[in-house]
């Protein structure tokens, strides 16, 4: 959740730092107080497009800052923060971000810098901004097939691991197809760049690991007077009389002369008898290996040349005389199969025919899980529209399938389904995209059916609600707010209101307003007590002046909502 949020400069925001809790925060306050400026700041430190004009007037940058703390260390943003390297400790995560007057941006992850778009990456999976005037994930036709697949991963998550993985063979298998039935005039310079690579190399007639090989040799011999003077000087230390192996010897009698008589010493006794062969043994192998050296300076001239030449090859074709042999097998390969391109055309044929005919097998399967999945997700989509008094609106989920020549199916990342939510809200009307729909009070009720379903599978961390509630009063508002309230038990939500019977719910109110300070507007934010919250629910529910009456109702609407959270927590 998101646990602390600062803006500095932004707006009209001159210096703010707000701690905000698990469950459901309301923001509330008078029109342009900066409640809507907070959410900006929210979208533009999830990866927002920003500018200038965000930057504070008289301020040479805005910056914003969030901290959010994970629920598990299972987070799906971990898979994230490895693939950039990025370091999470004790599930806190630390998004910020400067806007210059400029207009350029700074971002960083937990202290390290970041473009824009991996910026972005991470707050996708922190935030979720719904407001009516932007288009959501939830309204884009390209996501659903993910929200639907997200519905009932438990089922569907292993079979589309398996269709991706074919689905990725097949389109290398493709893509190699397509090179080597296409241009000719590339193929044939490719063909002579791999014959002199293929004669450079053979050429040289390279041994496995002869540059290891070599190098060994050469340090022998660039050390030869070395190695020579310290076996030589080994072997006399211990050959001759009064050396090393002559002590030995008169300490190994010594011993053999008193061993009958104390067991120690009988022990004693044999293991230096057997430390004496051991070394009598060793220097004879020394002086044995001292007559085989011979320094040769034309050989280390020799080997020198050598592995000047495989220094070159390594420079083209790999680090290792082992490696560059492997390139070789791979150019033979390629030469071969570009001289006789159409047999291997004709097996790649082969081979992608088997592998298609496998991917729409399981491509089938994913379509079969989806329907069904399908049937299950309007079930609930329709519960959840008539607790919103929706009950006459119908949800279908669409699936259209497209195919190429011969009606064989164009298949996709995702399989060959095309899938788009759809929604009629009247009786006898056409379903519709749900992208299309019109009256913002049954878009807000729609989009808070789906977020209610959608938020215990997407693992959003905090959701956030800029005036989805616009345009809705009475039994529907009520609605509204315990619909919001039920997401809350999901996600961390931060919601913007208008209506009273929201803010009631809430678990922590939050008032913005504005103060003048050095002839200058500025947003500050407070928590309210419990008294408080009275009097700013009741000026919300009479837009003008508070009264005693305005008091007594949202008295009473604090306690039903106490009621409404005791009978459904």
């Amino acid at each position: 959740m998101l646990t602390e949020l600062s803006i500095q400069d932004f707006a009209i925001i001159e210096k703010i730092s707000i701690t905000f809790n698990d469950g459901l925060t309301v923001l509330t306050g008078e029109t342009g107080a900066g409640k809507s400026i907070m959410i900006d700041a929210l979208q533009l430190l999830a990866g927002g497009r920003g500018s200038a004009e965000y930057v504070r007037h008289g301020a040479s940058k805005a910056q914003m800052e969030g901290l959010f703390i994970l629920d598990t260390n299972r987070h799906q943003i971990n898979e994230t923060a490895y693939q950039y390297g990025i370091d999470v400790q004790d599930e806190m995560v630390v998004l910020h971000r400067t806007i210059t007057s400029g207009g350029k941006s700074i971002c960083r992850v937990n202290g390290k810098l970041v473009t824009l778009a991996i910026l972005k990456e991470f707050g996708k999976q922190l935030i979720d901004v719904h407001s009516q005037h932007e288009t959501q994930s939830l309204l884009e036709p390209a996501n659903h097939i993910q929200l639907l697949d997200l519905y009932d991963k438990e089922r569907i998550s292993n079979v589309k691991q398996e269709y991706t993985r074919l689905y990725e063979k097949l389109i290398t298998l493709q893509m190699r197809y397509k090179e080597l039935s296409e241009n000719e005039q590339e193929m044939s310079q490719r063909l002579d760049l791999l014959k002199f690579q293929h004669n450079e190399i053979e050429q040289a007639s390279l041994v496995p690991n002869e540059d290891d090989e070599l190098e060994d040799e050469r340090s022998q011999l660039a050390n030869f007077e070395q190695i020579y003077n310290g076996l030589l000087d080994a072997y006399n230390a211990l050959y001759g009389e009064q050396k090393g192996l002559d002590w030995l010897n008169m300490a190994s009698q010594s011993l053999q002369n008193s061993q009958e008589y104390d067991t120690f010493i009988n022990e004693k006794a044999e293991e230096m008898s057997n430390h004496y062969f051991l070394i009598e043994e060793l220097m004879y192998e020394l002086r044995s290996y001292a007559d085989t050296l011979e320094y040769d300076p034309q050989r280390l001239n020799e080997i020198e040349s050598r592995l000047n030449e495989i220094s070159q090859l390594k420079k083209k074709y790999g680090s290792t005389v082992n490696e560059i042999l492997e390139y070789l097998g791979k150019v033979e390969e390629e030469i071969e199969q570009i001289t006789d391109k159409d047999s291997h055309l004709a097996k790649l044929d082969e081979q992608i025919e088997d592998i298609y005919q496998d991917t729409c097998l399981e491509a089938k399967q994913l379509h079969d899980l989806r329907k069904k999945a399908a049937q299950s997700l309007t079930k609930n989509i329709h519960q959840e529209l008539k607790d919103l008094y929706l009950e006459k609106t119908s949800f279908s989920v669409s699936f259209d399938t497209k195919t190429g020549h011969g009606d064989r199916l164009k298949l996709h990342k995702n399989g060959f389904d095309h899938i788009q939510f759809q929604i009629a809200t009247n009786p006898g009307e056409p379903l519709k995209p749900l992208h299309k729909i019109a009256s913002g009070g049954e878009l807000s009720r729609i989009m808070l059916a789906l977020k209610e379903i959608f938020a215990r599978h997407q693992g959003i961390t905090s959701v956030i609600f800029d005036e989805v509630d616009t345009g809705v009063s009475g039994r529907v508002a009520q609605a509204i707010a315990e619909k919001i309230l039920q997401i809350s038990s999901q996600s961390q939500v931060l919601c913007i209101t208008h209506l009273p019977q929201v803010a009631a719910m809430a678990d922590t109110h939050k008032l913005i307003k504005k103060q003048a300070n050095n002839n200058r507007n500025s947003t500050v934010v407070e928590e309210l007590s419990k008294s408080k919250k009275i009097d700013e629910l009741g000026r919300m529910i009479t837009g003008a002046k508070l009264t005693d009456t305005a008091k007594d109702h949202a008295t009473e609407m604090l306690e039903l909502a106490a009621d409404y959270k005791k009978n459904n927590g």
